[in-house]
Order: C-alpha cells, then structure tokens, then sequence
C-alpha cells in the first residue's frame, strides 16, 4: 500500500513528496503523480514511484491510484474545471480503496464569499458525498504569493493591492507541506477540517516595511481600489478573469478572511510557523 500525492511536479506536491521521504516513508511507497513523469526523474532515481496521473485522463487516474492507501489531492490551476477534476480524483482514490483522501483547500471555505474559494467549497461538498473518509487543508496565502514578487516590488517602489489594513495570517510553502506529511502519517485525521495559517499575521503595509528594512530601498504599500488593482494586473498581462480573482482576494484579506488564529498549523507541524521577517530575509539580499 502507498501513499499518493497529485500534483507532484508542482511546489506544494513535490515538497510534500520531500516531507514524507524525510520522516522516514520508504520511498517505493510513496506515489508521486504528475502529467509529465520525465520531469520527476530524479525523484524516481531516488526510489519514488512516479506515476502519470492526469485529473483528465480516466486511465491515469486509475492507474495512478491503484493500491493507494492514502492520497493528496492537491488542488490544480484548470478554473472552471476542478471540482470535476478534484472530484474525480477522489473518486478514484475512493474505488482504489484509500482509506483516507486529503484535499488540499481554501481558508474558511464553506463560509467566505472570496471567488477563489467557490470551487474549493464545491469540492468538499462532493468529497463528502463520495463517502471516503477525508481531511481538508484549508491552506492559507504562502509567504512565496509575495517573496516571489520581490523584484517587481523593488523595481517599482511599491506593493500595490486592495487590502486596507486588512492581515494575512502567512506561512512557508514548506510548513504546509509538513502539515500534510502529518496527515499522511499520522492517525485520526479523518473528518477533520483544518484552517491553516501562520502564528502570526501582517498586512501589506507591513510588508513593505519589512523590505525597506532588509533591502534599503525605498518601497511602500499602494492601497487602490478593486477595479484599479484588477487594470494594473490586466497590465502586467493576466488574463482579466484571473486578475478579477486575484483582486477579489486583496478585498477578501481586507474583509479579514486572510486571518487565520486558529492554530492548527504549528500544531500540526510542532513546531512555531516561520516569520514574515525570515521569508523576506531569505529572498533578498541584505543592504549594505
């Protein structure tokens, strides 16, 4: 029996692949899924059974899930197609006889009105309907939504955004990975429902902040309005409907939906979430 993990050609699935080697899961057990097997060589160099497993391919998914024991599903970028694609993976994890379907999801899901959770919130209510047992992940914003536009925030002066003051209760990609190697490892998981988010939280004032600290460049936070953050990210080239989602959630972090107090992640982990201070750090280089 294996332990599956969708997605693993991306940075949440192959971190997760990474958490679940380094707490000791053999690596013929663990199934690392992707469409693409040739970029997960090196994975399957090290032992790791990698597996093509396309959400729109029927076969695949059965193939991929064949003798799974446990499996992460973790959510795809299709908008408009994933709660069939999500879905049916879980189906399929289902009929392979998972004792245990992992989903990773949206913050305050079942409740918030930020566009970027609707699928997610359908998602687990199919999940459900399936009759597997389940976990949901209900990750929150990953310090790398930020750290990973540190150039473009130096280059220009500015974060810009529509969140007020509103904070954001962010971790490391990694912590959530470890959250979800927990899961796959540990016992009495099922039915629980996790709000994921740091132990401490900041708004995007204060982040901009933090780089002029670390950089000694001049940065600030741009507040606009929704409609003016969804023309500067058509600008920079999005699409407009994935502008208008992106935007949607600055309004969302403002409205307060981007702070998690719960918990549940440095429980999960055991150990204290990481820093705003500690991601910057590690992104850009010291003035001086």
């Amino acid at each position: 029996m294996s332990i599956v993990v969708t997605g693993a050609g991306g940075h949440l699935g192959r971190l997760v692949v990474e958490n679940l080697l380094a707490r000791g899961v053999p690596a013929g057990q663990i199934v690392a899924g992707t469409r693409d097997v040739a970029a997960l060589s090196a994975l399957a160099g090290r032992g790791v059974d990698v597996r093509r497993l396309d959400f729109d391919d029927a076969a695949s998914l059965a193939a991929g899930f064949a003798g799974a024991e446990k499996a992460l599903i973790v959510s795809g970028t299709d908008f408009g197609r994933r709660v069939e694609q999500h879905v049916g993976a879980a189906r399929a994890a289902r009929d392979a006889g998972a004792s245990l379907v992992v989903y990773t999801s949206a913050p305050y899901a079942d409740t918030t009105d930020m566009l970027l959770a609707a699928d997610h919130r359908e998602t687990e209510a199919g999940i459900r309907d399936l009759g597997v047992p389940f976990a949901f992940l209900r990750n929150g914003w990953y310090y790398e939504n930020y750290t990973a536009q540190l150039p473009v925030y130096l280059q220009t002066g500015a974060v810009v955004g529509c969140a007020g003051e509103g904070r954001v209760s962010g971790a490391a990609r990694s912590e959530y990975a470890e959250a979800a190697g927990a899961v796959l490892t540990g016992t009495g998981h099922e039915g629980a429902v996790y709000e994921l988010g740091g132990d401490t939280s900041f708004t995007l004032s204060e982040l901009a902040e933090q780089i002029v600290r670390r950089t000694g460049q001049p940065v600030v936070y741009r507040d606009v309005t929704q409609p003016e953050l969804e023309a500067v990210l058509t600008g920079a080239g999005l699409p407009a409907p994935v502008a208008r989602v992106l935007a949607d959630a600055d309004r969302a972090i403002g409205a307060g939906w981007l702070r998690i107090d719960t918990g549940d992640l440095s429980r999960l982990i055991g150990h204290p979430t990481a820093l705003l201070t500690d991601a910057v750090a590690a992104t850009v280089p010291a003035a001086g």
